[in-house]
C-alpha cells in the first residue's frame, strides 16, 4: 500500500500509524503506582481464593515491587509497542519472574484494570486538591482576621456600592472554596467503588472475592454492575466539573487581584515572587501569576467538554475512544493543583493598602443607602419614598461637588425638612460598616465571628474571634501598607 495515502508526516505504512494512534504509554505511565497496587491486591485475592498458588503470589508481588522500584528510579524502559502502562508492567514482570507473571491476569481484563487504576489516580488527585483547598482557605482566613476592620468599597457592576471590610471580602472567597471542597468530596465518595473483577464486561467465572480487593485498595465496596464498571467515566467527568467550578472561582479572584494591584486601584501589593517586570518599562510590576491562573479555566473546562463529547455517543461497554479520558484529565488536574498553589502563595504574600481602600470606599456616595435606612428607621418614611429623597440628596451633593458628609444640615433640609443633624452620624464609612451586623454581614464583629468559625472548621481548633480594635498576629505582619 502506498505510503502517500497516509500523509507526509508518516515515513511508513499503516502499522506505524496504528502504533502512533493506539499507544497511550506516553501519558498513562503516570498510573504505574496505581497499576502495581491494583495488581498486588488482585494477586493476593487470587491466592486467597485458591485460584493462584502462594508461591506464584509471592513471586508476582516481589516482581511487581521490583518493577515499581525501577520506575521510581527512572531505570525502567517504556515501550510504545506495548501500548500502555498495563502491558509494559506485565511484560517486564514476565522478564523478571517468568511464567508466573502470565497467571496474574487471570479473572481480570485491561478494561477493569484501567478503570480501577484511573479511579485510584483520580481519588489521589482529589485528596491532594482537598488538602490544597484547605491551605488556601486558611491563608484567606488569616488575612481576614488581620483585616476585620479594614474598610474597602464593595462593588456591584464594578461600581462603588456600599462599604465593606477587606476581611469580609476575603471570607466570601473562603465560602466559595468551601463549596468547591464539598463538590470534590462528594465526587470522591461516588467514585470510591472498585471495578476490579468486572473483567472485560460480563464478570468472570472464577470464584473471586471482589470485596477483598475493594477493601485492599481502600474502596468502600465493589461496583454492582460489570457493564457499568468498565464503561463508566462519570467519576472523571464529575471531578472535572467540580474542578472547572473551582477554577472559575480562582479566575474571578485572580481578576480582582489584577484590578486591585493596578495603579488605578492600589488596594494591594503583590510580592516579587508572583509578579514579573517588563522588557522595556522598568516601572512595571505585572501580576503574571494571577493572569495565568485566570487563564487556566480554559484548559480545565476544555478537558471537561472534551471528555463529555468523547463519551456522549458511546454504547456499552468499553470502546477505545475512552483512551482519550486520561491525557485531558491529567492536564486539568495538574493545572488546578498548580493554580491553587500559586493562589495560596499570592494570598500569603500580598500586602494590603488600607488607606487607599478607605479613600476609595468614601467615593461614589457609598453611604447613600445608610441615609435611606435612617429615614425609614428614624422618620418612619416608607423605604421607596426614602430612596427617592436620598436620590435627591445625592443629586444635590453632585451639584455642589462634595460628598454626602460635606453637606450641611441646611442642605439636607432643602431636600426634606424632616432631616436633622442626627443624619451626620450615619454618613461615615465606619458607621455604615458597623451598622451591618446581621448574620453574615460586614460588621467587624460579624467578620471576626465568621473567621473564627472557619478557623475552627479548617483546623479543628476552637479560637475566640479576634477582638475588635486589635489584629491577630500570625508571625508574618499585619498585612498593612
Amino acid at each position: 500500500m502506498s505510503n502517500s495515502m497516509w500523509g507526509g508526516r508518516f515515513a511508513s505504512g499503516p502499522d506505524a500509524i496504528m502504533e502512533e494512534i493506539n499507544a497511550s504509554i506516553g501519558y498513562d505511565q503516570r498510573l504505574y503506582k496505581q497499576d502495581v497496587a491494583g495488581s498486588i491486591a488482585h494477586a493476593r485475592m487470587l491466592a486467597e481464593t485458591g485460584i493462584l498458588t502462594e508461591a506464584d503470589r509471592d513471586q508476582i508481588i516481589s516482581g511487581l515491587e521490583a518493577v515499581q522500584k525501577e520506575i521510581d528510579t527512572n531505570t525502567f524502559t517504556f515501550s510504545r509497542a506495548l501500548e500502555d502502562i498495563h502491558m509494559n508492567v506485565e511484560s517486564r514482570l514476565r522478564e523478571l519472574i517468568g511464567d508466573a507473571a502470565g497467571r496474574l491476569h487471570t479473572a481480570r481484563s485491561r478494561n477493569d484494570q484501567v478503570a480501577t487504576d484511573f479511579r485510584l489516580y483520580v481519588r489521589d488527585a482529589i485528596d491532594t486538591l482537598l488538602a490544597q483547598l484547605k491551605t488556601l482557605q486558611l491563608a484567606l482566613v488569616t488575612r481576614a482576621e488581620e483585616h476585620v476592620e479594614t474598610i474597602m468599597p464593595g462593588f456591584t457592576h464594578l461600581q462603588n456600592a456600599q462599604p465593606v471590610t477587606f476581611g469580609h471580602h476575603l471570607l466570601a472567597w473562603v465560602e466559595m472554596l468551601g463549596r468547591d471542597f464539598s463538590r470534590l468530596e462528594d465526587a470522591r465518595k461516588r467514585l470510591n467503588e472498585s471495578p476490579l473483577g468486572a473483567a472485560a464486561l460480563a464478570g468472570t467465572p472464577y470464584p473471586i472475592d471482589r470485596d477483598m480487593t475493594a477493601k485492599a485498595l481502600g474502596f468502600d465496596r465493589p461496583t454492582a454492575n460489570s457493564l457499568d464498571s468498565v464503561s463508566d467515566r462519570d467519576f472523571v467527568l464529575e471531578t472535572l466539573a467540580a474542578a472547572s467550578i473551582c477554577a472559575m472561582h480562582l479566575s474571578r479572584f485572580s481578576e480582582e487581584l489584577v484590578i486591585w494591584s493596578s495603579a488605578q486601584f492600589g488596594f494591594v501589593k503583590l510580592s516579587d515572587k508572583f509578579t514579573t517586570g517588563s522588557s522595556i518599562m522598568p516601572q512595571k510590576r505585572n501580576p503574571d501569576a494571577a493572569e495565568l491562573i485566570r487563564a487556566k479555566i480554559g484548559r480545565i473546562m476544555g478537558a471537561l467538554t472534551s471528555l463529555m463529547i468523547v463519551m456522549k455517543g458511546l454504547p456499552l461497554a468499553y470502546s477505545k475512544d475512552m483512551q482519550e479520558d486520561k491525557e485531558v484529565a491529567f492536564d486539568a488536574l495538574d493545572s488546578l493543583s498548580l493554580s491553587l498553589a500559586a493562589m495560596t502563595g499570592m494570598v500569603s504574600d500580598l500586602v494590603a493598602v488600607p488607606d487607599r481602600m478607605r479613600e476609595s470606599a468614601t467615593a461614589g456616595y457609598s453611604t447613600a443607602t445608610d441615609v435611606a435606612d435612617w429615614l425609614v428607621r428614624e422618620v418612619n418614611i416608607p423605604f421607596r419614598d426614602a430612596h427617592h429623597i436620598t436620590g435627591q440628596i445625592v443629586a444635590l451633593a453632585e451639584q455642589k461637588g462634595v460628598g454626602l458628609e460635606g453637606l450641611t444640615i441646611e442642605d439636607f433640609k432643602l431636600v426634606d425638612q424632616r432631616l436633622d443633624s442626627r443624619i451626620h452620624k450615619v454618613l461615615t464609612v465606619e458607621a455604615s460598616v458597623a451598622a451591618r451586623a446581621s448574620y453574615g454581614g460586614t460588621a467587624p464583629a460579624q467578620v471576626a465571628f465568621q473567621a473564627a468559625r472557619w478557623r475552627e472548621r479548617l483546623t479543628g481548633e476552637k479560637t475566640e474571634p479576634v477582638a475588635i480594635g486589635k489584629k491577630r498576629k500570625h508571625g508574618h505582619g499585619d498585612g498593612g501598607a
